[in-house]
């Protein structure tokens, strides 16, 4: 255990709290982000790593969900339209536009006018003009390789993609900016009552095996898919529908896009995506429910890649996509609000819900896009044993950047990328990372010095949180890439001080969590 992770966890009960998160995705980050602004002490805690469940796994899309306006959830669909033009203003090059082709053909509902209806009200609500419409050969000749039976031209509109993890992050940089407290692989165990209402928590260190108690005045269960354990404690309901969502990632020079194609699979018209992202192509995503055990990974089944296959060589045929293609998959479990109903998982609501249960405030469901919005509807229910008011201020999410200029030795597209992904830490970025390592692991943008910040600021305890999460290799390169770092191990030793039996240890762990859980089922 690192002396800085050993003086957190030592320091969590000689504090009493205002706001303890448990929960360190996305909508954790928020409600941490919105607290402190406010000038709350808060602590958050994540039982395993930094978006580690769902919002590393996610499609990647910062949208309004186009599916949401033809289902009449008109109100989320425009919160997430206003909070997507925010995200793009706020983080650009993190959070970035990018066209969606959906083509229309023969006989075929939807066709060119009621789409484009559909677009017409998709960018009032995001008070944009951003749609249009593409004969057949101006559409193929931006998406080459698409089905031409039966065409009849595609409408494009625009959403935007992000890299989900590294959002995360950089919400968490602004609150702990702002003096947030956070620390990761520290269990929630139990509730601790004050009275009849939650006043604190009994805490598992899951690095030391140590245990803890802390105090607070609010305590917000932000655990997504999760929320339903620590919630049942006190009411016995169960409310989180667990559905999971799979994605293959693709060579980019398999199925070459440039911008994104929403389609109808083949076999039960369910919305799937092929999109770039990262250098790479993504197909996704399958929606089912996911019965497995929930401290396990999320892991992609053989019926799944084969059905995203089927998609994905149903609108590019001459591609001929099989398994022998994919570098890796990832799969993610959506914290989606059952109607009980035992509904088409597609159909579920993708609405938030908040619950005050005796001072546990469980704030669940929602989308990545809308983050914001459910961390204050949290905080707002909180608000009470707070002890203020919580309104939306509509200040900024992120601090904008003062890099300074880009240095002459780096390349400007790589400059704007550390800005786009490290804000407010960029200009200490240049400064203190050695300039040697300035340079990309193997295709990929990401820089050798991005490893070792990581490992020297943002936590890393596992050889996975660094490669699958602080930056993304284990989804970009075959064999997760492990083997693709120039002195990663000299990384690991230098910034964590991993013995070489560590250092071994930790790559035999990766390759095998590599292995199971990001890449093919096995046989």
């Amino acid at each position: 255990m690192s002396a800085q992770r050993k003086e957190i966890w030592s320091s969590l009960p000689h504090h009493l709290w205002d706001v303890i998160v448990i929960g360190g995705g996305i909508t954790g980050a928020g409600v941490a982000r919105e607290s402190v602004r406010r000038g709350l002490k808060t602590l958050l805690i994540e039982q395993t790593d930094y978006s580690w469940g769902t919002s590393s796994r996610s499609s990647k899309m910062v949208h309004g969900g186009l599916r949401y306006i033809a289902q009449g959830e008109v109100r989320l669909t425009w919160h997430s339209l206003t909070e997507r033009e925010r995200l793009l203003r706020e983080a650009p090059g993190l959070v970035e536009r990018m066209g969606y082709f959906f083509a229309h053909f023969k006989g075929v509902f939807p066709g060119r006018w009621p789409f484009m209806a559909l677009l017409m009200a998709y960018d009032f609500l995001a008070r944009v003009r951003d749609h249009r419409y593409f004969r057949v050969d101006a559409f193929l000749q931006l998406i080459p390789g698409y089905r031409r039976d039966g065409l009849t031209g595609a409408s494009r509109y625009t959403d935007a993609l992000t890299d989900d993890s590294r959002l995360v992050q950089r919400v968490l940089d602004e609150a702990v900016a702002d003096g947030l407290t956070m620390i990761n692989y520290v269990k929630a165990s139990d509730l601790v009552m004050a009275g009849c209402r939650v006043g604190g928590l009994t805490l598992e260190d899951r690095v030391s095996g140590g245990q803890t108690m802390v105090s607070a005045r609010a305590v917000i269960n932000a655990t997504g898919a999760w929320a339903d354990r620590l919630r049942r404690k006190l009411v016995d309901e169960v409310r989180v529908r667990p559905l999971r969502g799979s994605h293959l990632v693709l060579p980019a020079q398999r199925l070459p896009l440039r911008e994104a194609v929403i389609c109808n699979h083949p076999d039960d018209g369910r919305v799937m995506f092929i999109y770039p992202w990262e250098g790479r192509t993504i197909v996704g995503t399958t929606d089912l429910d996911h019965r497995e055990d929930m401290d396990i990974e999320a892991v992609i089944g053989s019926e799944e890649v084969q059905y995203l296959l089927r998609g994905a060589n149903d609108k590019f045929p001459q591609a001929g996509l099989t398994t022998a293609d994919i570098i890796a998959t990832f799969s993610g479990v959506r914290p989606v609000i059952s109607a009980g109903d035992g509904n088409d998982p597609s159909k579920e609501s993708r609405s938030h819900r908040v619950w005050d249960n005796n001072g546990l405030i469980t704030v669940t469901g929602g989308k990545l896009t809308t983050f914001r919005l459910i961390a204050l509807d949290a905080l707002k229910l909180a608000a009470p044993y707070l002890g203020l008011a919580i309104s939306d201020d509509r200040k900024a999410i992120f601090t904008a950047p003062k890099p300074g200029p880009a240095p002459e030795w780096l390349a400007a597209p790589a400059f704007a990328r550390l800005v786009a992904r490290y804000g407010i830490h960029t200009r200490r970025f240049l400064d203190d990372m050695p300039r040697s390592e300035m340079l990309p692991v193997a295709d990929t943008g990401t820089l050798v010095a991005e490893l070792r910040w990581a490992c020297r600021h943002e936590q890393v305890v596992h050889l996975d949180d660094l490669l699958l999460r602080r930056v993304r290799l284990g989804l970009l390169l075959p064999h997760g890439g492990i083997d693709a770092v120039p002195g990663l191990d000299d990384i690991l030793s230098e910034e964590l001080g991993w013995s070489a039996e560590k250092i071994v240890a930790e790559r035999v762990r990766y390759g095998e969590i590599w292995q199971r859980y990001y890449y093919l089922p096995a046989a």
